[in-house]
C-alpha cells in the first residue's frame, strides 16, 4: 500500500474543487473525493491486518523514505502502525460526514470545501509522518484553514473566536517547534522518529523538551489551563468546522503527546506524570461542571469536549499499557461522538434557529431521526454500555487502577465520579430538547435531509462498531502501544 495516496487523494480533490464551475459540482466532487478517502482508509486497515496476519512484526508498515534536505537530515519518511491507522480511520469518517453536513453552504461554496479538504490533507499527513519536521509541516496545514472557516463562515463573535483560536494554536505550534529543535540538537541532528527512538536523549534535554512538546501538543487537545479557545472556537465555527475541530484537530494534540513526547522521552514522562494526571483530573471535573452551567447546545458540547479530552491525557499520564490503549480508544470515540453531536446541533439549529435548550421542547415528535441521533450521542457521552464512550473510558479507568498508590487511585476515583456530572447535564439537555410540549412555531419543521441522514448514519456506525465489538480496535492499537510501553518500562528500570 502506497501511503502517498493518503496525501494525493485530498490534494487532487481540493484542486478539483477549485476547478469546478458551479456549487453543485463542488459538492459532488468533495463528496466523491471524501468517499474515496474513506475507501482508501478502510483498504489500508485491511492491508495492515493482512500484513500482521502473515507475520510482519515491523514497528511501522508500508514505510517510504526520501531525503529532502540532506544537510539538515530532513526526509519525507512515511509509515503507519495500528495507532496511526485508528486516527486515519477517524479522520476519514469525520471528513465525509462534514462534507455531507455542508451540503447547503451557499456562501463561497468552492472556497469552503477547499479549506475543509485542506484540513483533511493536513491530518492525514500528520498521522503518517515519521519525520518530525514534516509532521510539524502538516500540523500547520491542519491549523491555518480553521481561522478562515470560523472568520468567514462562522457565527456570533466569529472574528474574536477565530483570532483567539489562531493565537492559542500558533502558541502551541511555537512550543512544539522549540521542542522539536531541542530534540534535533540533542540527538545527533535528526528529525526521524525511528532514529530518535533508538538514541538515548540526555536527561536534561528531556526535562526541557518534554514540557515544551507536551504542552504545545496539549494546547491542541484542551490541556488545562490552555483550553479557553475550545468553547469560543467551537461555538462560532460552522457545523462542519466544529466537527473537524473537535473530531480531528483536537486529536492531533493527543497523538503528538503520545507518539512524540511520551514515546521519545519516557524518563521525562515519568518525571512529569503526576503533573499531567493532576491537570487532566482538573480538566475532567472543570469541563463537566462548566458544562452544567451552559444552556447553548454548542457550548454544552464544547465544554464537555474539555472534560472528555481530559480522559485522553489522563490515560497517557498513567503510563500503563491498558490506560494508553484506552487513551487511543478515547481519541477515536470522542472524535466520532463529538462530530455527531455537532452535526445534530447543526440540524436542529438550521430548523429552529436557536441553540438554547430552554427555547426548545417536544422535538422528538417532528424530528424523530435527528432526535434519535441526539439520544444516541448523549448516551455515548455519559458512558452507556454498548456505545464507544463506555468502552474507552472503562479501559482508561482499568489501566489507571493498576497503580496501587493513593495519588493514582484518588485521581481514578475522581475521574470516575465525573460520569455522574456528565449524566446530569446530558440528560437535562437531551430531555429539554426532545421531550415536553412542542412549541407552536416548531409545528411545521421537517426532519433531517438525505445528506444529513447519511452523515449521521456514517458516524453512528463508527460509534456502534467500537461500542458493540471493541476487540478490533483493541487489537489494532495494541502492538503500537506495546512498543511505547517497552520504552517506558526500560526508562523506569533505568531510573531504579
Amino acid at each position: 500500500m502506497n501511503l502517498l495516496l493518503l496525501i494525493l487523494f485530498p490534494l487532487i480533490t481540493a484542486l478539483a474543487v477549485l476547478a469546478a464551475r458551479n456549487p453543485s459540482q463542488v459538492r459532488w466532487i468533495a463528496f466523491l473525493g471524501s468517499a474515496a478517502q474513506l475507501g482508501l482508509s478502510l483498504f489500508l486497515y485491511y492491508c495492515y491486518n493482512q500484513a500482521r496476519v502473515h507475520g510482519d512484526t515491523s514497528q511501522m508498515l508500508f514505510e517510504q523514505q526520501t531525503i529532502l534536505f540532506k544537510s539538515w537530515n530532513i526526509g519525507f519518511h512515511l509509515g503507519v502502525d495500528g495507532i496511526s491507522i485508528a486516527m486515519i480511520l477517524l479522520t476519514a469518517f469525520v471528513v465525509i460526514a462534514g462534507v455531507l453536513m455542508s451540503w447547503k453552504v451557499e456562501k463561497m461554496t468552492k472556497e469552503f470545501y477547499f479549506l475543509l479538504i485542506l484540513l483533511s490533507l493536513g491530518a492525514y499527513g500528520f498521522f503518517i509522518s515519521l519525520d518530525l519536521f514534516i509532521l510539524f509541516f502538516f500540523l500547520e496545514i491542519a491549523v491555518i484553514p480553521k481561522y478562515l472557516l470560523i472568520g468567514i463562515w462562522g457565527s456570533g463573535k466569529k472574528e474574536y473566536s477565530a483570532n483567539k483560536l489562531a493565537l492559542m494554536l500558533m502558541a502551541g505550534s511555537a512550543l512544539v517547534l522549540l521542542g522539536l529543535l531541542g530534540l534535533y540538537m540533542s540527538s545527533g541532528n535528526t528529525f526521524d522518529l525511528i532514529q530518535l527512538a533508538r538514541v538515548s536523549i540526555p536527561p536534561m534535554a528531556q526535562k526541557i523538551c518534554f514540557p515544551l512538546l507536551f504542552v504545545g501538543f496539549g494546547i491542541f487537545t484542551a490541556l488545562f489551563p490552555f483550553h479557553t479557545w475550545v468553547p469560543d472556537g467551537h461555538s462560532s465555527a460552522p457545523t462542519a468546522g466544529s466537527m473537524f475541530l473537535a473530531g480531528i484537530s483536537m486529536k492531533l494534540g493527543g497523538y503528538g503527546c503520545l507518539r512524540v513526547a511520551t514515546y521519545l522521552m519516557p524518563e521525562a514522562a515519568h518525571e512529569y506524570a503526576n503533573i499531567i494526571i493532576a491537570l487532566s483530573t482538573i480538566a475532567i471535573f472543570y469541563g463537566a461542571f462548566a458544562t452544567m452551567m451552559q444552556t447553548d447546545l454548542k457550548y454544552i458540547n464544547a465544554y464537555s469536549s474539555v472534560s472528555h479530552c481530559g480522559f485522553v491525557l489522563l490515560g497517557i499520564g498513567m503510563l500503563t499499557k491498558v490506560a494508553i490503549i484506552g487513551a487511543v480508544m478515547q481519541m477515536v470515540s470522542h472524535g466520532l461522538m463529538t462530530a455527531l453531536f455537532f452535526a445534530v446541533i447543526g440540524m436542529i439549529y438550521e430548523r429552529t434557529h436557536t441553540r438554547q435548550v430552554n427555547e426548545m421542547g417536544g422535538l422528538l415528535r417532528i424530528m424523530p431521526f435527528t432526535i434519535t441521533l441526539l439520544f444516541i450521542v448523549g448516551f455515548c457521552s455519559l458512558g452507556l454500555p454498548g456505545l464507544s464512550g463506555f468502552v474507552a473510558e472503562m479501559t482508561i479507568f482499568m489501566g489507571s487502577w493498576e497503580h496501587p498508590d493513593l495519588f493514582h487511585r484518588l485521581a481514578t476515583i475522581l475521574a470516575c465520579a465525573s460520569i455522574v456530572v456528565t449524566a446530569v447535564y446530558i440528560l437535562r439537555a437531551v430531555g429539554k430538547t426532545a421531550m415536553g410540549p412542542l412549541k407552536e412555531e416548531f409545528g411545521q419543521l421537517g426532519d433531517a435531509s438525505w445528506n444529513e441522514k447519511l452523515a449521521g448514519i456514517i458516524l453512528m456506525i463508527g460509534i456502534l462498531a467500537i461500542g458493540l465489538a471493541p476487540f478490533w480496535l483493541n487489537e489494532l492499537v495494541t502492538p503500537g502501544t506495546e512498543i511505547i510501553m517497552q520504552k517506558i518500562s526500560q526508562s523506569s528500570l533505568g531510573a531504579k
